[in-house]
């Protein structure tokens, strides 16, 4: 059976984000992730982390201004100096939180720019970041995004995150792998997931349409979790999805897991 985190950002939004934490082990989770830990200082969170027992599997860097729509800054052209200062924020809180890896959101791309120039930017700037975090043994993740969910965002397949990764041409760069966004924008998705397993370290889920908790919808999650099994992921995967009618509402499907993992041991 695959493992599953919470996804702090989506589930468990009922609490305080800190109280998320608490909740998520309630339900049985023994992971977590989220977009970012930066409202609250590192000692906190880690704190939380202990209460709980849980592991920190993955956050993102710092993406610029979220609240004002912003996803990233890693494709914007005056931001670089930012961009560099925001892998060693991400560094501080990773080494605080135990956590083994982050994720560097694109960013939504500046009107009227030039594609191949974006891309040497991208590719610009997770060279150093690569290597930055290689250097405190941290990996480095990129993530592929549906152009419905978020319109301009600069990296939206797994043919362009992969190709990108090569021209970075680091063994520190991974591709996360989101299941619910390349659904939308390939489909395709167990064979894409096989043929690449060595690349992905990490995975996400929700299903489609309505990005809710496995079931609701298209995908047949019951197949893909037999198949992650059958390749040999050992990555974590990530629940982040829009519970439908609430957070613990929509624990069956998990629920339903644990029960047949426990079953199998």
């Amino acid at each position: 059976m695959p493992r599953f985190s919470a996804n702090l950002s989506m589930l468990f939004t009922e609490h305080d984000f800190l109280d998320r934490f608490d909740a998520a082990a309630r339900a049985g989770f023994k992971a977590v992730e989220y977009v970012g830990p930066y409202d609250h200082a590192p000692e906190v969170v880690a704190a939380r982390l202990k209460k709980n027992g849980l592991a920190q599997v993955l956050f993102n860097l710092p993406p610029g201004d979220w609240a004002a729509g912003e996803r990233g800054i890693a494709v914007l052209p005056d931001r670089i100096d930012e961009f560099r200062k925001s892998v060693d924020t991400a560094i501080t809180y990773a080494k605080a939180l135990g956590c083994p890896q982050v994720n560097c959101l694109a960013g939504i791309a500046p009107e009227g720019a030039a594609s191949a120039e974006l891309e040497d930017l991208f590719v610009h700037n997770l060279t150093y970041a690569a290597k930055r975090l290689e250097e405190v043994g941290i990996r480095l993740l990129i993530e592929a995004i549906n152009t419905r969910d978020i319109p301009g965002f600069f990296l939206n397949t797994s043919r362009q995150a992969l190709k990108i990764i090569d021209r970075v041409g680091s063994k520190n760069l991974y591709f996360q792998y989101d299941i619910y966004h390349m659904q939308i924008m390939e489909g395709d998705l167990a064979r894409t997931i096989e043929a690449n397993l060595g690349r992905i370290a990490h995975i996400q889920l929700a299903d489609n349409p309505g990005r809710h908790e496995p079931g609701t919808g298209e995908i047949n999650y019951p197949f893909l979790y037999a198949h992650l099994d059958r390749i040999g992921y050992a990555g974590w995967v990530g629940a982040e999805y829009k519970p439908r009618d609430g957070t613990e509402a929509g624990l069956g499907w998990f629920k339903q897991m644990k029960s047949a993992g426990s079953a199998a041991a």
